[in-house]
């Protein structure tokens, strides 16, 4: 049986029981004093969010229990009922590879600057790759390099497989070793030496198919007009993504990774063709009678070094996820982003949005305006039979009960 099963209708103290047993652990991680102090500068205390879990989430075949740390109520519970109506998602992540720039002020001398990168090009690949001789011996490591004019500058690009590590500190190192040698090359000044954010060659894609009979044609309908609106107007694009990023991003913080740098390399992403789109997409197949999904992104993501190797949280989540590599996580963010926004469309174009969001709102109304932990369910139920809610009235709703 699925310890799983059911999961939103136990008590906090009844899911905190399964994890555990799941994890074979008898206390809560906790992060000290000393390990945050370490973490960062002027440390005074943590601060904390929230951390659930998703279920119903089968990825590539695989069972999966995915853990989210947000503060918005609905996202945990959209990603579940996602993932339960959307069945098994396949995901895909063909290569993971960071892309780091040297960029050179070469004005006057563009092309003679190209022309002689590319006579050194085995050279430096050579000398890039004999920087980091552990990563190469692991499979990972520099691969290739490339060199684009950007009007009066000249860029050298490297490409670099990080393995299961995010690998920023890596390429930066790379680089930085680097610069001398083609700076003496070029007879250029080098501006810059580091990282792009923007993960063009660590794209992951997810896709799934749901029978119509299973969804309703007209439901699938609106959904893949929904869909195609957001490739159309840039307003509803950023809301169509942010809902994608609500469920990823909520995974990223989980396990320690760098969430700035998955917003950043999503969103350029999503300007890539010029106009900022819409990442997730939908469309009826009339032939096999299916609604398709499809979302393709990139994702700066590890499963070693950095935060998430001294964070106790962190460590719990990946263990939790069971997560073998990189790729797989990769592979699980998309297939979340997935589910996620197939949940927000259908409700958008269905029930509405504020429907599924009324329980979870109310309740932090409740709280917003001063309702004990006692109180709170009492005030939920009067603010849901009224025809609004807001916090003038949940006062002098509570004022009532209090009488």
């Amino acid at each position: 049986m699925n310890p799983f099963n059911q999961f939103y209708r136990k008590s906090q103290a009844e899911r905190l029981a399964v994890v555990q047993e799941y994890l074979s652990m008898n206390q809560t991680p906790h992060l000290t004093d000393e390990i945050a102090n370490q973490m960062i500068e002027n440390y005074i205390y943590n601060y904390e969010l929230p951390l659930g879990v998703a279920t119903n989430f089968c990825i590539n075949g695989k069972q999966y229990v995915v853990p989210m740390a947000t503060e918005e109520p609905s996202v945990i519970a959209a990603a579940s009922n996602g993932a339960k109506r959307l069945g098994n998602i396949t995901a895909v992540t063909a290569k993971r590879e960071l892309i780091g720039q040297i960029v050179l002020l070469a004005s006057g001398k563009l092309r003679e600057v190209v022309d002689a990168l590319a006579e050194s090009h085995d050279d430096l690949l050579r000398l890039a790759r004999e920087t980091i001789p552990n990563m190469v011996k692991r499979g990972g490591g520099p691969t290739r390099l490339w060199t684009q004019i950007h009007e009066e500058f000249v860029t050298l690009y490297l490409a670099l497989n990080p393995c299961d590590a995010m690998g920023a500190n890596v390429m930066n190192t790379v680089l930085e070793t680097l610069s001398p040698q083609v700076q003496t090359i070029t007879g250029c000044d080098a501006i810059l030496n580091i990282l792009s954010n923007y993960t063009t060659e660590a794209i992951t894609t997810a896709t799934v198919s749901i029978p119509l009979d299973k969804i309703g044609h007209e439901t699938a309908q609106r959904i893949a007009l929904a869909s195609r609106y957001a490739q159309l107007d840039v307003y509803r694009a950023a809301t169509h993504n942010k809902g994608i990023m609500n469920g990823i991003d909520a995974v990223v913080v989980a396990t320690g990774n760098d969430w700035r740098a998955v917003e950043a390399s999503v969103h350029a992403y999503a300007s890539r063709n010029g106009q900022y789109k819409g990442l997730a997409q939908w469309h009826i197949d009339e032939m096999n009678q299916t609604l398709e999904g499809e979302l393709s992104l990139p994702l700066p993501i590890a499963t070693v070094g950095g935060t998430l190797s001294v964070h106790p949280t962190a460590k719990q989540s990946l263990a939790l996820l069971q997560c073998e590599s990189a790729t797989e996580l990769a592979n699980i963010l998309a297939a979340v982003g997935l589910a996620q926004n197939f949940a927000a469309l259908r409700a958008l174009v269905t029930d509405g949005i504020q429907k599924g969001h009324m329980s979870l709102q109310a309740r932090s109304l409740a709280l917003q305006v001063g309702a004990t932990i006692d109180e709170v369910p009492q005030l939920v139920a009067k603010l849901k039979q009224q025809p609004r809610m807001d916090s003038q009235i949940a006062r002098e709703l509570l004022a009532e009960l209090r009488k």
